[in-house]
């Protein structure tokens, strides 16, 4: 009986040792692989391409935001307009050559200084070289800025030679908002920033 008890008594010691020693494996092993993990996702966090910020998950999940476009102005209406203006005061029309001229000057000025931006999320009107805020809408009110995601439709006419951009978004008010803008920008770029970023329009692309 008493050899049997100290040859228990010398096991239990032993199996503890075993059993801590199992413990430190483990925590070890788990403390290696998240000091790991969190490594690479700090050096994957911290990568930026071609100005872009990408965050990737452990897992190797990439999401990379949109590059920012601004379609460069576009003067042809301005100077269509002002050509009709003029050919109507050559023919003594003077009624009709003075509000086409107005309109014409209103255009080359808003070209100059109106900016159509494409950003990662939505559509903003911005004023000048700078990009400054364009303030509230004069006529619906509301941030010149719509999410593409409220876009219901969006026509550009016409599309060999646009001339007005229309879009329909549910953002200033549920049952829907239209916007016409006169497409003082380059026709094209518009046209193709739009298919990418609020979807296919039922216009045909500007040739």
């Amino acid at each position: 009986m008493a050899s049997a008890l100290l040859s228990t008594s010398s096991f239990l010691p032993s199996l503890k040792k075993e059993r801590s020693s199992y413990l430190r494996n483990c925590k070890s092993l788990f403390y290696g692989k998240l000091i790991l993990e969190q490594r690479f996702l700090r050096r994957e966090i911290s990568s930026i391409r071609g100005g872009s910020f990408v965050v990737s998950s452990v897992l190797g999940r990439k999401v990379k935001k949109r590059e920012t476009v601004v379609p460069d102005p576009d003067y042809r209406i301005p100077v269509v307009l002002l050509g009709l203006a003029g050919g109507l005061a050559y023919t003594n029309n003077l009624l009709a050559s003075a509000p086409v001229g107005l309109l014409a000057l209103l255009l080359f000025f808003q070209t100059t200084r109106v900016r159509f931006v494409f950003d990662d999320e939505a559509l903003e009107v911005k004023v000048g070289e700078e990009l400054e805020e364009s303030g509230e809408n004069v006529f619906v009110g509301g941030k010149n800025r719509w999410k593409y995601s409220t876009f219901v439709n969006w026509e550009l006419w016409w599309p060999n030679f646009p001339i007005l951009v229309y879009f329909k978004e549910t953002q200033t008010k549920p049952e829907g908002q239209v916007h016409f803008f006169p497409v003082i920008f380059d026709g094209k770029q518009l046209y193709d920033v739009m298919v990418e970023r609020a979807g296919p329009s039922k216009t045909s692309g500007p040739k």
